[in-house]
């Protein structure tokens, strides 16, 4: 019983630690001891040995965990990500590049791709091709729109699935980022995979963030996921710059007549429950559908229509809250 107890002791162990990581996983009933209340006092111990636990446990994190290490010539990274796909993730990460570039045109920004599975930007951005290879043997970004982007869609066909298992995604994720010539970039922004998993866990981890954006749709469906994604990045101490409601309404054409077809003011009743801010909204218009589909994003194709004057403030608050929050 002694040592089905001690077993029992450190699996507990165990699960606390990765608790402290991400999330609090549930121990499986198979390994909760019957009559668990009658040998619960075995388990506690007092405030003073309760405390060296968790120094133990905290140092064993530090060793385990990756150190963080900036990646070259970039002063600022910027995450934008959402709990679910198909709210407009990617199409509001290439538009917020290109915001930040058009506020001020003195700032270098580049694009990275981190949707291994799914890559969106080669097609967002109009750019096809293979990188090119430098005397260090890193790869040159693909540009367009004076945007440097790196994606895996410029290194599998376009319609080739990728089927990887996590540790192949993790490397690729790790060339992607330290195999590429950056050059000098102010700001780099990487339009994240949806969820909360393996890719943005080994980011948050392996490069200091300045912030993130997090991308939802006013409907409670996607809140849900959007509020997960937006716990995460606390979880791993990445300061949380708010919040994108995107499609946000619909204006009929011919009549004028708006329509919150998802909902209204979910994300800004979200973001006030988070305590973080509402950077933007953004409309459901065909302009952004169209534009994006062409490879020729809104910002740069109708820099003086309402929806391009959108992302240009959603960039502005962005820059403004970086300022706020320096790392």
């Amino acid at each position: 019983m002694i040592k089905l107890l001690d077993s029992y002791k450190r699996l507990l162990q165990i699960y606390t630690l990765s608790s402290n990581i991400i999330g609090t996983p549930r121990l499986p009933s198979r390994f909760v001891p019957s009559h668990q209340n009658r040998h619960e006092i075995r388990f506690k111990t007092s405030g003073a040995g309760e405390r060296a636990l968790q120094e133990r446990q905290r140092q064993h994190m530090a060793r385990g965990l990756p150190k963080q290490k900036p990646i070259a010539g970039v002063k600022e990274v910027i995450v934008v990500a959402s709990g679910k796909g198909g709210v407009g993730k990617s199409t509001t990460a290439v538009n917020l590049a290109l915001g930040l570039m058009a506020n001020d045109q003195s700032k270098s920004v580049g694009l990275l791709d981190a949707d291994v599975y799914g890559p969106s930007i080669p097609k967002l951005m109009n750019l096809k091709g293979n990188p090119e290879l430098t005397d260090k043997n890193l790869m040159r970004p693909l540009v367009n729109f004076g945007i440097p982007c790196m994606s895996m869609g410029f290194l599998v066909e376009e319609v080739a699935p990728i089927v990887w298992r996590g540790l192949m995604v993790m490397s690729a994720i790790e060339k992607l980022i330290r195999q590429v010539d950056w050059g000098n970039l102010d700001y780099l922004v990487i339009d994240m995979p949806p969820g909360t998993g393996d890719v943005q866990l080994s980011i948050t981890q392996n490069i200091p963030i300045a912030g993130a954006v997090i991308v939802s749709t006013p409907q409670d469906i996607a809140l849900l996921d959007a509020r997960r994604g937006a716990e995460m990045f606390r979880k791993v101490n990445v300061p949380v710059l708010g919040l994108v409601q995107n499609m946000s309404v619909f204006q009929c054409p011919k009549c004028s007549h708006q329509t919150h077809i998802f909902g209204s003011d979910g994300a800004k009743e979200l973001a006030q429950t988070l305590g973080v801010e509402m950077l933007g909204d953004i409309p459901l218009h065909l302009n952004i559908r169209e534009t994006s589909d062409k490879g020729q994003p809104v910002v740069v194709s109708s820099p003086d229509s309402p929806e391009a004057e959108a992302y240009r403030r959603v960039a502005a608050a962005v820059v403004r809250r970086l300022a706020e929050h320096p790392r």
